[in-house]
């Protein structure tokens, strides 16, 4: 995930004065802008660096300087944007009206006007995401703190414990976190809203949607038909492994209806490759083990980055800069309190790329670099854009570039850095897209689901006192998965994953889930890759990386679909990439499931 940064603004009411409110020209819109965005750079700056060392020592100072900072950055963004709209209706080049209108769009918490509820918006705000960062769980009777477990060692016991009570324990301890942020989490959806409206939006969901160059019922339906092109293999892959479950936790897993979600080896269920081993084809086993390799070949934390810094030069892309090295977080630090969730900062909008991160030996974590080294190679690449411009041309763009170089490690690319002597047979690739699909094709639903709850609440479908409820509805309805306990209004099941409290955007994720497979097809094309489409890696084809630095370079400078013509040939988003990657599988699938349940 890429830096949580909110775009940064100051009021410019001076540039206007003596102009004539009723007669703005195209020469005043161009001066308001070229000094909105310079101070702009300065702003987010101070955010940015506010921000990097709020995340990186949690301590209630930090907390407060980054509120602070976060707290000046919206209320300029706010003035300005209500500034921007004396230029509406002004016939203005085209460069000129995506910059007005990327002004209003950029902002991802709008706080209200007043100051009072301006400093009010921006300190729950951190204090949310600081909270979540600081998370434990305490296990009951025992007053050794050192009993005590965060996040990251929850992670490890759901991903590798297969005793359903140990599991039980650990998923329902992580959402102890969570209740005492649900009173502050509905002020914030109160504040955020006024704070919307001011800006002509019904609410901060209808704000959010509107950033897609289209309108926002327009978009939602795209979202929907996204989905329904996916639908059927997340059923197969869904009923198939609901059977394994079952062959392993007995009646724990109903035959034909949602599948318990401490049983899937994450702890919120999102992706499912960690019960590999349980979902695995009867007699199959894993054709290799990345984990294994990585530490039997003592690759540490920084080790892991240079190869996926090597991957993008491989590319033809320049190296990282040096300050990259020194300054990025790759490990946990024994002293402190960090927020460990992965994610990719580009802090001075220039050249300071970092990552921060908590770096595990895994062949997850080893994904997980590429896809955060993708956020930082496509932040240097637009950095030579107006300010305004420089963001991917949506922000499922910015998600799937990284992720679209994952799908490249393949047996062929791990061959080639010596990991393996040699590809495995294609009789095996069943095991391959398995473990592929648990990871990719499990996480479209709750992808699809988080902002689906969110735009609920903002609009006040769902008011507080239903969050919980609402919030497992929607997990039965996408993604067939259901509570293991009993779950009330006590509870605040949604607060316990991370991008809530912290406010960030999550459609993003189910959008660069389809595109980083329609991104890998046209690449694949231009490598000239003949194969299956699940054995190509671009990995050294310097074609295909021209392909992706022309449009990475073009940041936000143009409507998403031209971006995405630069890449693909094709200017509608399609998940028939993902389709034609995984149609080996689906067949499989199909048959191994032939007579069976299907749905929930």
């Amino acid at each position: 995930m890429r830096n949580r940064m909110i775009v940064t603004v100051a009021g410019l009411a001076t540039l206007l004065a003596g102009c004539g409110p009723s007669q703005p020209t195209v020469e005043e819109a161009r001066q308001f802008l070229n000094a909105a965005e310079e101070r702009l750079l300065l702003l987010s700056n101070e955010s940015g660096r506010a921000a990097w060392i709020q995340t990186n020592f949690i301590t209630d100072d930090t907390e407060a300087l980054a509120a602070q900072t976060n707290e000046r950055s919206i209320a300029a963004q706010v003035e300005l944007a209500k500034e921007a709209t004396r230029f509406d209706g002004l016939a203005l080049p085209d460069d000129l009206a995506r910059k007005l209108r990327a002004l209003k769009l950029s902002l991802t918490l709008a706080a209200p006007s007043d100051p009072k509820e301006r400093e009010e918006t921006t300190r729950i705000g951190a204090s949310l995401e600081s909270a979540y960062g600081k998370g434990r769980y305490c296990p009951p009777n025992r007053p050794d703190t050192s009993d005590c477990l965060d996040l990251q060692q929850i992670m490890r016991i759901m991903a590798t414990n297969r005793d359903p009570q140990r599991l039980l324990e650990v998923w329902s301890g992580w959402r102890t976190i969570s209740p005492p942020l649900r009173k502050d989490y509905a002020r914030f959806v109160e504040l955020s809203n006024k704070g919307a409206r001011e800006l002509g939006f019904a609410d901060t969901g209808a704000m959010w949607r509107s950033k897609y160059d289209m309108p926002p019922d327009e978009f939602a339906a795209e979202l929907d038909r996204l989905w329904e092109q996916v639908k059927p293999l997340y059923v197969s892959l869904h009923a198939y492994v609901r059977k394994r479950l079952r062959a392993k936790y007995g009646d724990t897993v109903p035959a034909d209806g949602p599948i318990p979600a401490h049983l899937l080896g994450n702890v919120w269920a999102q992706s499912w490759d960690n019960i590999a081993d349980i979902a695995a084809a009867p007699g199959g086993a894993p054709a290799y083990d990345l984990t294994r390799i990585l530490r039997d070949r003592r690759i540490d934390a920084r080790g892991m980055v240079r190869y996926g810094e090597q991957f993008f030069t491989s590319l033809n892309f320049p190296p990282l800069p040096t300050t990259f090295w020194d300054r990025s977080l790759f490990t946990k630090p024994a002293d402190r309190d960090v927020v460990c969730h992965a994610s990719a900062w580009n802090v001075d909008n220039n050249e300071d790329l970092r990552i921060k991160m908590c770096i595990e030996i895994t062949e997850e974590d080893f994904s997980v670099i590429h896809h955060e080294l993708g956020h930082n190679f496509y932040q240097r690449a637009y950095n030579k854009q107006p300010f305004l411009f420089r963001e991917s041309a949506n922000d499922g763009f910015h998600e799937a570039v990284g992720d679209t170089i994952a799908l490249s490690i393949t047996p062929e690319y791990l061959v080639k850095l010596g990991f393996l002597r040699q590809a495995p047979d294609p009789s095996r690739d069943t095991d391959l897209l398995l473990r592929r699909a648990l990871e990719k094709v499990a996480f479209l639903p709750f992808g699809l689901l988080i902002d689906q709850w969110r735009w609920k609440v903002f609009s006040g479908e769902v008011p507080p006192e239903q969050y919980n409820t609402a919030w497992w509805e929607l997990r039965r309805k996408y993604q067939g998965i259901d509570a293991p306990a009993d779950r009330t209004e006590q509870h605040f099941d949604p607060g316990a994953k991370y991008h809530v409290p912290a406010n960030v955007p999550y459609t993003r994720y189910f959008l660069a889930h389809i595109l980083q497979f329609q991104f890998h097809r046209a690449l694949a094309r231009a490598a000239g890759c003949t194969g299956p489409l699940h054995r190509c890696s671009i990995y050294g084809n310097r074609e295909a990386g021209a392909k992706l630095k022309e449009m990475l370079e073009m940041g936000s400078s143009r409507p998403w679909p031209e971006a995405l013509r630069a890449l693909t040939g094709e200017d509608k988003m399609d998940a028939t990439a993902i389709l034609d990657y995984f149609a080996p599988l689906k067949e499989w699938l199909d048959a191994q499931n032939s007579g069976g349940p299907a749905g929930w």
